[in-house]
């Protein structure tokens, strides 16, 4: 049996690798502002993410993880937004915006379409030519 051993990339103290890919007391701070950014929320329905953000001397990246990984909604908080990954917009649910994904949709499927031409000019590429073998075999 061997034990799994690592520096926590939040305080560099080595651990124990277990469930958690930090050490289990940067994992209680973590939950410690998590409860501090529920309780705020309660009280402050109207704040924003940057007010939030200040009261709870918790970091925008971090409320942000919260929200993402589902463990802090949004929805009954109407100015609570935070930024696209790609390009920036503020956005309420999701990793990206309406914009950048219809964009990456289209890249992929333009992607998808080239794959289908390229495929479809070398099956009729393999069609149009000859094997040298073949005609050698008809001589005979």
């Amino acid at each position: 049996m061997s034990l799994s051993v690592s520096n926590c990339p939040r305080c560099g103290k080595l651990f124990a690798k277990g469930l958690h890919d930090i050490c289990p007391s940067c994992v209680k701070e973590i939950d410690l502002q998590y409860e501090k950014c529920l309780k705020y929320l309660r009280e402050h329905r109207k704040c924003t993410l940057q007010e939030l953000s200040e009261a709870t001397e918790v970091s925008v990246k971090q409320i942000t993880k919260f929200i993402r990984e589902g463990r802090i909604s949004i929805d009954n908080n109407p100015n609570m937004s935070y930024a696209c990954e790609l390009c920036g917009a503020s956005i309420t649910t999701g990793k990206m915006c309406d914009n950048c994904r219809s964009g990456l949709l289209k890249d992929a499927n333009h992607l998808k379409e080239d794959q289908a031409r390229g495929q479809a000019q070398q099956s009729q590429e393999e069609k149009i030519g000859f094997n040298i073998k073949d005609r050698l075999q008809d001589r005979r």
